[in-house]
C-alpha cells in the first residue's frame, strides 16, 4: 500500500478490489472483524474453508489473504491478536462476522501519530468532496 492511500487525505477507492479477489480462483466469503465490546469495525478479510477452521482452533482471527494466497494469522507477525468471541454468519451464508477482542494495541498494520498501531483501520470520515478527515472510532 501506498502512504498516500493510507494516509491521505484524497479518497482513492479501490473499485477493482473484488474483480481482483474473484481473478485469484479463491474460494472465500467476506469476514468483518468487530470489537464485541465496543461494536466498531476492525477490519474486513476474507476467509475460505482453512481460515474459518484455524479461527476455531486457535481462538484468533485467521483470514485467507487474497492478495499473498496464503493464510493469515492477524497478529502473528505484530502481537495484535484478535481474540475470538463468536463468530457469526449472515442469512445468506455468504459473509462472516467475527467478534473479537483486542489483545494487543490494535488492529490496523498503520500507526497513529504516537506510532502505535491503529484501533481499528476506519480512521478517516469521508466528506462529500472527497477529502478525508482523520477520527478516530468514538464508540
Amino acid at each position: 500500500m501506498s502512504l498516500e492511500i493510507e494516509e491521505g487525505q484524497r479518497l482513492q477507492l479501490d473499485f477493482g478490489k473484488l474483480l481482483k479477489v474473484a481473478k485469484t480462483g479463491a474460494e472465500v466469503v467476506p469476514v468483518v472483524a468487530q470489537d464485541a465490546d465496543s461494536g466498531e469495525i476492525l477490519i474486513i478479510g476474507y476467509a475460505n474453508q482453512l481460515a474459518l477452521e484455524t479461527t476455531f482452533k486457535e481462538r484468533k482471527a485467521t483470514f485467507w489473504s487474497t492478495s499473498r494466497n496464503e493464510l493469515w494469522i492477524k497478529g502473528a507477525t505484530s502481537g495484535d491478536y484478535l481474540e475470538l468471541v463468536e463468530v457469526r454468519v449472515n442469512c445468506e451464508q455468504n459473509s462472516l462476522l467475527y467478534l473479537v477482542r483486542l489483545a494487543g494495541t490494535g488492529s490496523c498494520h498503520t500507526k497513529d501519530a504516537a506510532g502505535q498501531a491503529r484501533h481499528g483501520c476506519y480512521y478517516r470520515v469521508v466528506n462529500p468532496d472527497g477529502t478525508l478527515e482523520f477520527r478516530e472510532f468514538a464508540g
